[in-house]
């Protein structure tokens, strides 16, 4: 499953008027150059979350990918997780990035492990049997007052044991904090070609789609849903990762 796809020009010209920004087909057909300049360390992120997934699944257990994306996680796990009885879950509610997600599957081997690709919501479609649960970025775009319900419902369905990966950018308590970490996050975008009308233009595009919330934040909201372990992972600037064990 090769990430291959066009080089990311979305808000290269100046626009009069932003929408709201959108998982549709034009960012799908940019999205791994997009995430790739965009998220420090997302293919880190993505390869460790395999590694992850192949210490805690379980055998005969489901692994769920929501907000998977075009896939990367989904296939991470698929190639590390030992046991061929597990069935891979990957769900998202955009159906350009399902389809070209189906694309690349079927371009190289097929996975060992049942990948099932599905449309939909991660709010509503049901969790069962879980031994692991992957939220890389996913979160940030769900309205605040539904995320406790979803880690609420993804505690529920993982067997003891079982892990959470969250991975989500993140803002800090402190102004001044805030401030230099938003800028250093910008810097990396800069040195990855991005202009600064670019930069500018798809933050008026996020702004009220994607909303950050601290790591004390998260961390709360996971003890209250009763994971007994949260432990941050991977973090470069206002991005982190934390693996929270149920």
């Amino acid at each position: 499953m090769s990430h291959s796809g066009d080089i990311d020009r979305i808000y290269a010209r100046e626009r009069e008027k932003i929408e709201r920004f959108s998982f549709d087909e034009q960012v799908a057909r940019v999205f791994p150059d997009m995430i790739r300049r965009s998220v420090p360390g997302y293919s880190t992120i993505v390869e460790m979350t395999g590694v992850l997934a192949a210490r805690y699944a379980r055998p005969g257990s489901c692994l769920y990918d929501l907000g998977c994306s075009l896939g990367a996680s989904t296939l991470a796990m698929a190639r590390l997780v030992p046991h061929r009885d597990c069935r891979i879950v990957a769900l998202d509610n955009s159906p350009a990035m399902i389809e070209r997600a189906r694309e690349l599957l079927g371009e190289g081997e097929p996975p060992e492990i049942p990948v099932e690709l599905l449309c939909g919501d991660v709010r509503e479609h049901p969790l069962e049997r879980a031994s692991v649960v992957v939220l890389n970025f996913t979160l940030q775009f769900l309205p605040p007052a539904d995320r406790d319900r979803l880690i609420a419902r993804i505690g529920e369905a993982l067997e003891p044991g079982g892990i959470l990966v969250l991975s989500e950018k993140i803002r800090f308590a402190d102004p001044e904090e805030d401030r230099l970490q938003q800028a250093l996050h910008h810097a990396f975008k800069r040195n990855n070609g991005y202009s600064e009308m670019e930069i500018s233009q798809k933050r008026t595009a996020l702004e009220k789609v994607l909303v950050p919330e601290t790591l004390a934040a998260h961390e709360a909201r996971l003890r209250e849903a009763g994971f007994s372990g949260v432990h941050p992972w991977f973090s470069c600037f206002n991005f982190m990762s934390l693996v929270a064990i149920r």
